[in-house]
């Protein structure tokens, strides 16, 4: 049981830190550089410096004009806030929406610390299921990996609530932070409160086969977070349509709310390539909504 587990852990660690290491490195540097400013020197007022620089006691004391100099905080503490509750547990084209994100967040962890930057984590459900606090090294990553991999579903809903504020009332320095879920659930005002005084951006996981029934008579529909099963006739156009709207009308709304929050997001897909739109998400700042229609 270790062995295999070992292997499995051995295989996203590959995998993973080739895609770190020859595409995402110089991208990750680019969009998620140091953003914070610390302050590095004192030196002479030249011509054009600005006025609310100036060092008001370093320039009484020598009776001549002195400016703070400061520069940019290069390491980082990514966080990333990993949804762990029923719904991911989900797939039909060979993977499983937790295994796409299993291997999203060990390519962010990667190309986190090829950064020298640190990395922490918040399994969450309906509650924070477990926090793993910021640290560096390889070690390190492979600890969240293995977590990632044996984690045993306790609670089967999603609460977006809980893990905001958590994290809000945990990681007190300003962080890049990155939520990686299947977005199935609501978004209060804590979101708008976290991503003030964070780098936020929302990778979300989906399996097509959520957003499409198709047209084969009667089917039995299993809600994993719920527990619920209902039979609906897939045959019946008007259910279909109405389904579509409402999944349409859910991601509109999430999107709109992303956009006024300044949120960066993509959204990719079981069985697809998530490359292009993570580079993408890198090289653009990460302002962006796959076109997922």
């Amino acid at each position: 049981m270790e062995e295999d587990l070992l292997k499995k852990v051995r295989k996203i660690e590959i995998k993973t830190r080739r895609l770190s290491k020859n595409i995402f490195s110089g991208q990750y540097h680019s969009a998620f550089k140091g953003r914070g400013m610390s302050f590095s020197e004192v030196r002479e007022y030249n011509y054009g410096d600005e006025v609310r620089s100036i060092d008001w006691n370093v320039t009484a004391r020598f009776n001549h004009p002195y400016v703070k100099v400061f520069e940019e905080e290069r390491e980082l503490t990514v966080i990333l806030l990993i949804d762990v509750s029923g719904s991911t547990f989900f797939g039909t084209n060979g993977s499983l929406k937790s295994d796409i994100i299993t291997e999203i967040a060990a390519v962010l962890s990667f190309s986190a610390i090829a950064n020298n930057d640190k990395v922490g984590v918040i399994f969450f459900s309906d509650k924070v299921e477990k926090y793993i606090p910021a640290k560096k090294g390889s070690s390190h990553i492979l600890r969240i990996i293995k977590e990632l991999i044996t984690y045993k579903q306790n609670n089967t809903k999603t609460s977006f609530d809980i893990p905001l504020k958590f994290m809000n009332n945990v990681i007190k320095k300003r962080s890049t932070c990155f939520l990686i879920t299947d977005a199935f659930g609501n978004f209060d005002d804590s979101l708008e409160i976290i991503s003030r005084k964070h780098d936020f951006s929302t990778i979300i996981v989906r399996d097509k086969k959520e957003d499409i029934i198709p047209s084969i008579g009667l089917v039995r529909l299993y809600d994993n977070e719920t527990g619920k099963q209902i039979w609906i006739d897939s045959s019946d156009k008007n259910l279909l349509k109405h389904f579509s709207e409402q999944r349409e009308k859910q991601d509109y709304i999430l999107k709109q709310k992303f956009n006024r929050l300044g949120i960066d997001s993509i959204m990719v897909y079981t069985g697809e390539d998530y490359i292009r739109s993570l580079i993408k998400l890198f090289e653009r700042g990460g302002r962006l909504w796959k076109d997922y229609q």
